[in-house]
């Protein structure tokens, strides 16, 4: 699992940040991508990836503020041009639909594909024999939500040594064993599945959180997950405005992740009055989040490794 993010800024785009957009590469474990949030020009910023949009299975959405949902209808329509014949779910606050529909309408965009769209309650809000989805309400001044991503348990590998030594047959008889299912051979013997694998590996846990002020429904969706991405719109010094906004400061970012008992942080939405030369100042302010801390920027990507290491990267063209 990786997440690229293809924009990291705060209410209205800058030369250093797009609005906001996250995808979550799921290639590996679905054939498919995720996208979280789609601010203005998102479209514009996958041109410079290798992305391909009709491969987007999935878009949540936080909440109904411009910056996180004006590259909507554009990209709705791209992904038709662009060869997208499958199925596609929006999942976001009530309106969200409203919104779609009435884009797609009054510019009459053609959609080629399958349009779902789930205004979400808090709960789970998707789930399957793979993945599931959680949402609940955060704090923000207008109805906002945060999505814990739960990858199920991954079955163990088959320890082949063991399996010879059975005299196990090669074909359907090894996936069966895999998908953890015990076997009978020819000759009558059973052989159980846990005899000839290796123990169930845990699967991941990702949130992203929309904006929001402290509360503790983020730490309920951040609870022991591998990566939580969290807003930190202001530093210390703009507490009072992240309060009257309805946004978070680093630190604040930090003491969720702290008391989460997360294994990364990754923040986002980063207010534009910062620079470069504001990094080192702003990092000292997520030492508190007792984990690995990354300030996110337009093109970074963080790559979840198999041992709960994070690989980070960038491909900016910029």
């Amino acid at each position: 699992m990786e997440l690229l993010f293809l924009g990291t800024g705060a209410g209205m785009p800058s030369k250093q940040r797009n609005t906001t957009s996250i995808v979550v590469n799921l290639v590996e474990e679905r054939g498919t991508y995720w996208l979280i949030d789609c601010g203005e020009a998102t479209q514009h910023q996958l041109l410079y990836t290798s992305l391909k949009p009709r491969r987007i299975e999935k878009i949540f959405i936080t909440h109904m503020h411009g910056d996180h949902i004006y590259g909507l209808p554009g990209l709705l329509g791209s992904r038709s041009f662009l060869g997208g014949t499958e199925k596609l779910t929006v999942y976001g606050p009530r309106g969200i639909e409203e919104y779609i529909r009435l884009s797609l309408k009054l510019s009459r965009t053609h959609l080629t594909y399958p349009l779902e769209i789930i205004e979400i309650e808090p709960g789970v809000v998707f789930e399957d024999t793979e993945f599931r989805v959680l949402t609940e309400r955060l704090d923000h001044v207008i109805p906002c939500y945060g999505f814990r991503i739960e990858q199920n348990d991954q079955p163990g590998t088959l320890l082949m040594e063991k399996v010879r030594e059975l005299h196990v047959p090669r074909g359907p008889l090894l996936g069966r064993l895999k998908a953890g299912e015990d076997i009978v051979l020819e000759d009558g013997r059973v052989v159980k599945s846990g005899d000839v694998t290796s123990q169930p590996k845990p699967g991941f846990t990702v949130t992203v959180l929309g904006d929001t002020r402290f509360t503790e429904s983020s730490i309920a969706l951040a609870k022991e997950a591998d990566i939580v991405v969290h807003e930190a719109t202001f530093d210390d010094t703009g507490k009072k405005m992240a309060q009257d906004y309805g946004h978070s400061t680093f630190r604040q970012a930090a003491q969720v992740a702290n008391e989460a008992q997360a294994k990364h942080l990754i923040v986002t939405h980063i207010s534009a009055r910062f620079t470069n030369e504001n990094e080192p100042s702003l990092l000292a302010e997520l030492k508190e989040s007792g984990c690995p801390s990354f300030i996110a920027s337009d093109f970074m990507h963080y790559k979840l490794l198999r041992d709960g290491s994070i690989e980070s990267f960038t491909t900016s063209p910029k």
